[in-house]
């Protein structure tokens, strides 16, 4: 294995975190000043792959062999509420990690927290710089809970909420109990969001932008503007939020089934910005002559500002004490290069979480998971003539969905510690029948307060 060094520092000061002695959702009033919040979380996640089937691979293929990887991160989530509706929160975080052949060779990948890590030495940054102000309008009052990022305080039923600043997308968009987080939930990246939005973010999965919500009752609209990187899955974001951005609109309905709650939401997406078609380079390539050139396409080379597109819709339902589900379906016009998120054009998934307290422990919980990822007609026809992609492309490839199961046990512990047993298998691994299935193992200690 290649990087075997695990920067224990950085691992030794992310678990006296974790140990610290704090009390969940601190929350105090700090005289004029208004009231300020500390919470923290670090997580710990050590994967292992075991050997695959491979015939024939390229650079950016799953490395055939057996393979150990990691991640770790420390979080800290600071606010201060100095007027009723107006919140401010800043998120320094550390990462450091070491991915799986080189975080390539899937379209979901098996590690959410690997966005964001740099290497194998402690990395630190500033994750979230943002303020919420919520304009009130009437409509009766309801509570919001305590929770990282987010002040315990009664709202009105009916409101505005303007986010404003450096944050994630799915902080806002995309919001469900089931499969979201991947330091406490699943951790595939098929189950983050939806596989086939290549939301807005830099290499980390945060942005810099805006989010406005108008509620209303049992109704939420939302429309956010934010910058893309630079350079495909780059650092750097752009600066200008009226030419290269990424646009989202999530109208979303609470519901009420057999007197258990559940949710209905649409999204609809947009990126623009300078991105390689897949057909132009399909065009360019076989005009140089084709594979009578002893060339491949390369997307990279024929890019032009263009937009993707497309459509998510997610059903969310509690159906039972303890037991909710989740079915998450998208589709992007699969037209261009991934350039913010996974390399998948069309995705369906479905998850299970099953509380503990059907087994006498209620901080314990089940995870079961399936996922379907697939690709456009011209991004397998690039893939097929020996083309690569900046996660996935074997060199040629046998296409097929890509299909993953996930299921994982959290075992709850005193001190807001939890640890996770999850596996997944994954079968035509980077869309390819030729090669796999994949198995990989994974132990995640999680810490939060």
């Amino acid at each position: 294995m290649r990087g075997r060094q695990w920067g224990w520092s950085g691992i030794a000061l992310a678990l006296a975190c974790a140990f610290m002695p704090a009390a969940r959702a601190a929350q105090w009033e700090a005289g004029d000043l208004g009231e300020v919040a500390l919470n923290g979380q670090a997580t710990l996640v050590g994967q292992a792959k075991e050997r695959l089937r491979s015939p024939y691979a390229s650079p950016v293929s799953l490395e055939p062999e057996y393979e150990r990887s990691y991640s770790l991160s420390a979080t800290a989530f600071m606010g201060w509420r100095p007027a009723r509706d107006t919140e401010l929160f800043f998120n320094p975080e550390m990462v450091q990690g070491l991915p799986l052949s080189h975080l390539t060779g899937l379209g979901g990948l098996t590690n959410g927290e690997m966005q964001k890590v740099g290497g194998t030495s402690p990395t630190f940054y500033r994750a979230r710089l943002f303020a919420r102000q919520t304009f009130g309008l009437g409509g009766g009052e309801e509570q919001v809970e305590a929770d990282a990022n987010q002040f315990a305080r009664t709202v009105d039923r009916h409101r505005v909420v303007i986010t404003l600043g450096n944050f994630a997308v799915n902080d806002v968009f995309d919001d469900n109990g089931v499969a979201h987080d991947p330091r406490t939930q699943f951790l595939n990246w098929s189950f983050l969001t939806y596989g086939a939005w290549d939301f807005p973010a830099d290499a980390r999965g945060y942005t810099g932008g805006a989010a406005a919500e108008l509620v209303w009752d049992d109704w939420t609209l939302r429309a956010g503007r934010f910058r893309l990187p630079k350079e495909a899955n780059g650092l750097r974001l752009q600066n200008n939020l009226g030419a290269d951005v990424g646009d989202a609109l999530e109208l979303e309905r609470r519901h009420e089934v057999g007197g258990r709650p559940g949710a209905l939401r649409l999204l609809a997406f947009r990126n623009r910005t300078s991105m390689g078609s897949f057909q132009d380079a399909l065009d360019a390539w076989a005009a140089a002559g084709g594979a009578a050139s002893g060339t491949v396409p390369e997307v990279t080379a024929v890019r032009r500002r263009q937009d993707k597109r497309g459509l998510g819709l997610t059903v969310e339902q509690e159906l039972a004490d303890d037991v909710s589900g989740l079915v998450r379906a998208a589709r992007s016009d699969g037209g261009s290069e991934v350039f913010a998120f996974a390399e998948i054009d069309a995705s369906l998934a479905a998850a299970l979480r099953v509380g503990g307290s059907y087994w006498g422990r209620g901080e314990d919980e089940i995870g079961l998971g399936l996922a379907q990822n697939g690709l456009s007609s011209a991004h397998v026809a690039y893939l097929r003539a020996g083309g690569l992609g900046y996660f996935v492309g074997d060199g040629a490839i046998d296409y097929a969905p890509e299909r993953i199961a996930e299921a994982y046990y959290s075992l709850g512990l005193p001190g807001g510690l939890s640890l996770t047993f999850d596996y997944q298998r994954i079968v035509n691994p980077a869309y390819n029948r030729a090669r796999g299935p994949v198995d990989v193992a994974a132990l995640r200690l999680h810490a939060q307060w």
